[in-house]
């Protein structure tokens, strides 16, 4: 049997594709952790060793995205999307407007009608009553979207949906190991002959960045590069300037600030990353590990100095691009795939995987055809928006970004082939106006599918 360092090193772990039964599926979903924190993907600061085991063992989606948020809680939305498998103005319709019927069938919902055991650990920040529909059972769940890492007051499965917050209590352990403790139980104490969804949903690495000594020590801020685009304060007002998490350092940035905060988010990363090799070591002793997909995500990235921004409310690539990792049964090993793709994709792409039909309405595309061949034709744009004063639409090369705010229109341009930090804004080069004119084409036909209810044309 294999061991942890074993599950490290390997490259010899053999997942064969399934014929008769379905696989399992481990899904990992981290909180504000961006595209660009595994070693394994170019990371040389941040310390990874069991992301990077599991990149190694499967397929790295490079440019994966959200689609944006409804709201300053941009994991709201997020996971709404994910969960749904809907774009985002229809997600937040059917799983976040109160006022609306919840007509959608959930991921571990719809596995669940289908015959799955689904089991629910960790952050839930949607309706309570929807946890209860979506799974069989779960352990430790957290509904809310932040609290102190070392007290999070967690809940028992309530099959009535109701979870009454006097029947909530406070776990008083680090907020990875209490939701890694949970899954690892139910790994090893699952004994039914029918194949199981389990969903771990961390906490980490969201603020208050507080993680275990040994793990802030790995990262003295001293050593700490600054980003490429880091800096003292955003160059103009995007709407979002005075939230909570814009709060977290003073203006102007300084960079010692930065590298502290750099610092913490790499050692709460890293963190996480032991108590995700904790499960994936599960898997190998009890026998799972050859018959279970794992996905391992985030529900949205973060600034952390970047622009001279702090949090995730904005439309760069730091904060809607996420990692997404992919190992299983019949899956490519070591492939890495930089087609554009949204997590929502992930619903369908995992019923095909599963040999399960996709529910209707569902308007993820299944990833499986880039599983087969990354080359593959898959999105050729994708669109962003956050709140109802930024719209942004992207290509492989070219990213156009609208800002609505105070009555004013404010373009940005970026050549993200040239300019990967999106530091050049090429909006007023007089050479670039028929392209941003076709860019705004592109996102107005996206704002029409989506039935975004913003007025493109209205500054006032």
């Amino acid at each position: 049997m294999l061991r942890r360092r074993d599950l490290l090193k390997s490259t010899s772990l053999v997942f064969a594709p399934r014929r008769y039964r379905r696989p399992n599926i481990v899904f990992l979903l981290a909180d504000d952790q961006r595209f660009d924190t595994l070693h394994a993907l170019g990371n040389p600061e941040i310390r990874t060793p069991n992301l990077d085991a599991l990149a190694r063992q499967g397929s790295a989606f490079t440019h994966a995205f959200i689609m944006g948020s409804t709201m300053g809680a941009v994991c709201v939305p997020s996971r709404a999307m994910l969960l749904s498998g809907l774009t985002l103005f229809r997600a937040h319709r059917d799983l976040i407007d109160k006022n609306a019927p919840q007509r959608s069938v959930t991921l571990p919902e719809w596995f669940r009608q289908q015959g799955y055991y689904c089991f629910g650990v960790g952050k839930w920040h949607n309706r309570p009553s929807l946890f209860s529909r979506s799974f069989s059972h779960g352990a430790n769940i957290f509904f809310g979207g932040m609290s102190d890492h070392w007290k999070v007051p967690v809940a028992d499965y309530d099959p009535s949906g109701e979870y009454p917050k006097a029947k909530r209590r406070v776990a008083e352990k680090f907020s990875s190991e209490l939701f890694t403790d949970s899954a690892v139980s139910f790994l090893r104490e699952y004994k039914e002959d029918r194949p199981f969804l389990l969903y771990v949903a961390y906490t980490a690495p969201h603020d208050p960045r507080t993680p275990p000594k040994q793990y802030l020590d790995l990262y003295p801020p001293s050593r700490i590069a600054l980003p490429r685009n880091f800096l003292p304060e955003h160059p103009f007002d995007n709407g979002e300037l005075k939230i909570r998490d814009e709060q977290l350092a003073p203006w102007p940035r300084t960079p010692e600030a930065i590298r502290e905060h750099i610092a913490a988010y790499y050692a709460m990363i890293t963190s996480l990353d032991a108590q995700i090799g904790r499960i994936l070591e599960t898997l190998l002793e009890t026998g799972r590990a050859a018959d279970t997909i794992v996905v391992f995500t985030s529900d949205n990235g973060l600034a952390v100095g970047r622009h001279g921004l702090m949090g995730k409310q904005n439309l760069y690539e730091h904060s809607v691009r996420v990692p997404l990792l992919m190992r299983g049964p019949g899956l490519p090993r070591g492939r890495t795939i930089d087609a554009l793709c949204y997590l929502l994709d992930l619903y369908p792409t995992l019923c095909e995987l599963a040999g399960l039909p996709v529910p209707e309405g569902v308007e993820g595309r299944s990833l499986v055809p880039l599983l087969k061949d990354p080359r593959a034709r898959f999105r050729d744009t994708l669109f962003f928006a956050y709140r109802d004063f930024q719209r942004a639409v992207r290509t492989e090369r070219w990213k156009l970004i609208l800002y609505q705010v105070g009555g004013r229109r404010t373009t940005q341009l970026f050549d993200i082939r040239n300019d990967p930090w999106e530091l050049n804004n090429l909006a007023a080069d007089p050479s670039q106006v028929g392209r941003i004119a076709n860019l705004t084409a592109m996102l107005r036909k996206w704002m029409a599918e989506t039935e975004d209810p913003l007025d493109l044309d209205k500054t006032g």
